[in-house]
Parts: C-alpha cells; structure tokens; sequence
C-alpha cells in the first residue's frame, strides 16, 4: 500500500461540479489501494474576494485578522470535499492547517512552515480514512493562524509529503503540465515528460506559474517526486525529480517570463564602504525581495545603483527608500513599473558556450532591448518592457526550437 498525497488548484474545486471530478479522481487513488491525503486551494477566486472585501471593510486590515480570513477559503473547499467523498462511500475527515500539525513562524500572509507534526494525519489514515488538508495555512507556537502566501497551499502538499514519507506528491490544475513556454503566448509550446529540480526551481521562480519555487525547494531538500497534471484530463503530466532524462535532448528546456518586475534607480550615490547594505539592509527587514542588482562604474566616486522587485512590492520599497535618500546623500530614485523578465532555462547551458549570444541576438532581431541581464549558472534572464513579452517568448522558443522538446 502506498501513500500519495493529491493537491487540487482553486480552479480543480471551483464549484460543486468540479469538486465532485476531483472526488472522483481522489476514489479512483484510494481503490487503488492507497492511503491517500489531499490538500486543496479555496475555490476559484475565493481569496481575492475576501481580500477585496476586506478592502471594503478597511483601506488597511491588520495582517493577523486577514490571515483568518483568508485561511477561511481553504476549510470551504476542504469540507465540500469531505462531504463529496461520502456521498459516493469513502471515508473521509477535513483538518484545518493547524489539527493537520502544520506549524508556522508568525509572518502573517507569508509564513514559513517550521515543522509538520503529522501524527494526526496518521491517526485517521490508520482509521482509514482519506484526509483532506486546507492548504495555504499553518499555525503558530501561540496558536494564532497563518497564511503561507501566494502559491502556499502547493507548499502545504509537498511539506506533507516529505512529514509522510509519501511515495509522490501530484499537483493537479487547470494545466497539463510543465510547458516549454506558456502556451498562452506560444501554442506550439510542448509538454514536458519530466525535468529536473533545479530547471523546475529556475522557471518557477522566474515566472513559470505551474508551480510555487518553494514547493520546489522542499520538493529538492526532501527528494519528493513531484507529478504535475490536469484534474480535468487524464494525461501523465510532468514529473519533476532528481534527475531528468540522460537522453540527449535540447538544451534549453523552457521559457519563463514574468511581468511582476518594477526597477528602482537610486542616483547620485556616493561609492563608499556601506552604502549597499545601508539601501538593502531595510529592504531585507521588511521581506522585499531583490533581484537583479547593477551598478554603475564610479565616476568620481559617484555611482547610480540599479535593482529590481516585484511590482506589487513597489510601494512598500519605496517607502523604505525615499527617507534613506538624505541620510546616504543620493540625489534621487527614479522608477519603472512598465518592465517584464524573460528567462531561458537549462542546465545543458551550463557548460556549452553561445546560448547567451543567441538570446541576444534572437531579442535584437525582434527588436527587443535589453535594459537589463542576469544570469546563474543555468539561466539567463533579460529585463525588457512589458509590452515586448509575448514576441519576446516567441522568438526565443522558435530561436531555441522548443516546439522539438
């Protein structure tokens, strides 16, 4: 008998239809002889709801009361699916983030899970039960409630499945798999039998929505096989493991982008010892996370520093940066809201000189500008305007002829 943990998207149980499908499915697992626990998102667009009416409520709501909130979504989906799951005969128990042993730290809207107690889960396995988790939420050492942020509730099934020794964590959405680009923007974009962690890690973190980076990190530190697939089709999807396929394949293995990017331009900045931990120092105190980072060559000891954040944390970064302007005598921060990241990513990269090249070349003969470049070993990213995404990822995927994947 094996165990498997099931994660089902907002979209997977955004009505009473599609929570019925996916109870299906979750029968068709415990049949099959397995010991099965499920977590599940809100419904469809649940959570922006309640943040919406939050919002209506309060121009500011204090993060401890919107976490209730919002953990509330989840516990909807959780018991519909319970009651659907008896309706057609099968045992079944929904737990909260907390009876489920999800413990947190007490970052509210971004917590980080600390450690799973998943003795409860057991218990009511062992009763035969099938446990039906609400994702996106922990619990802190005072027992307040916690929500993990965007994506949390992936992070929730793989965290369990490492706690569970489970023999795979499958991710069901509205998406048949890891893609060689968002077929939204490239429909001959292909799907992906199988790739690894650290090619899975560098898309998602740079765009690629199927599935949150941190699931993915916990997927890598813990070795969980990862199977990503649609609750409405019964394709194989992809898996992510330890390592992909030793054929010889492309060497690029996809494309991501993401339009959540915002550039900060600090002017005039005097190039002493100091001064970068001054600007990122706040930053890091308020969770606002930078990417790329240039700066300019000194020119009498007077520099321009350069960095990115995500869009949505533009206003918060601001905020921190306008009051150091004076205390680091720089003369100004300029900004630009209107950006877009596009990576490509593969670990074949790593070792074989000219994909940058070729990306550069491909950007420049669609007439793309590059304003900015960062790599890693086996990505490279360019920072161009929003407004060039969708030729951006075309062109490269022609470029690097993914439709072949």
């Amino acid at each position: 008998m094996a165990l498997i943990v099931q994660k089902y998207g907002g979209s997977s149980v955004a009505n009473a239809d599609r929570i019925r499908r996916a109870a299906r499915r979750v029968g068709k697992a415990k049949d099959a002889g397995n010991q099965v626990v499920v977590v599940v998102s809100a419904m469809g667009d649940t959570t922006d709801d309640l943040i919406a009416l939050a919002q209506q409520v309060t121009e500011r709501p204090r993060d401890r009361e919107l976490d209730v909130l919002l953990s509330t979504g989840e516990l909807v989906s959780s018991t519909l699916l319970s009651m659907a799951l008896e309706n057609l005969g099968y045992k079944a128990v929904s737990l909260t983030g907390a009876q489920a042993g999800i413990q947190t730290d007490s970052a509210y809207s971004r917590a980080r899970i600390l450690r799973v107690d998943a003795s409860r889960i057991i218990s009511e396995l062992e009763r035969d039960n099938i446990v039906i988790v609400a994702g996106f939420q922990g619990v802190t050492h005072d027992m307040d409630i916690t929500t993990l942020g965007r994506g949390g509730s992936d992070t929730t099934a793989v965290a369990l499945a490492a706690s569970l020794g489970a023999e795979v964590c499958q991710i069901y959405s509205d998406v048949e798999g890891v893609y060689t680009a968002d077929p939204r923007l490239v429909p001959e974009a292909m799907n992906l039998k199988e790739i690894g962690y650290e090619e899975m890690l560098e898309l998602a973190s740079y765009g690629a929505k199927v599935l949150h980076p941190r699931a993915v990190e916990l997927g890598q530190l813990y070795g969980v096989t990862i199977v990503v697939a649609s609750s409405f089709s019964d394709s194989a999807g992809t898996t992510i493991c330890k390592e992909a396929s030793m054929e010889v394949r492309n060497k690029v293995r996809g494309i991501a982008h993401d339009t959540n990017v915002a550039k900060i331009t600090v002017v005039g900045v005097p190039d002493h010892p100091g001064i970068a931990a001054a600007i990122f120092e706040p930053l890091a105190k308020e969770n606002v996370s930078v990417d790329t980072i240039v700066q300019n060559a000194s020119i009498n000891n007077i520099t321009d520093l350069t960095f990115t954040v995500a869009r949505t944390d533009l206003p918060r970064a601001m905020s921190l940066m306008e009051p150091l302007l004076k205390s680091i005598e720089a003369k100004q921060c300029i900004t630009d809201s209107t950006l877009a990241k596009v990576s490509i990513v593969g670990t074949g990269m790593q070792n074989t000189p000219g994909y940058a090249a070729r990306m550069f070349r491909t950007l420049h003969e669609a007439g793309i500008n590059i304003q900015l470049i960062t790599t890693s070993e086996i990505r490279i990213t360019c920072i161009i305007s929003e407004d060039k995404v969708k030729d951006a990822v075309g062109a490269l995927h022609k470029a690097f002829e993914l439709e072949k994947a």
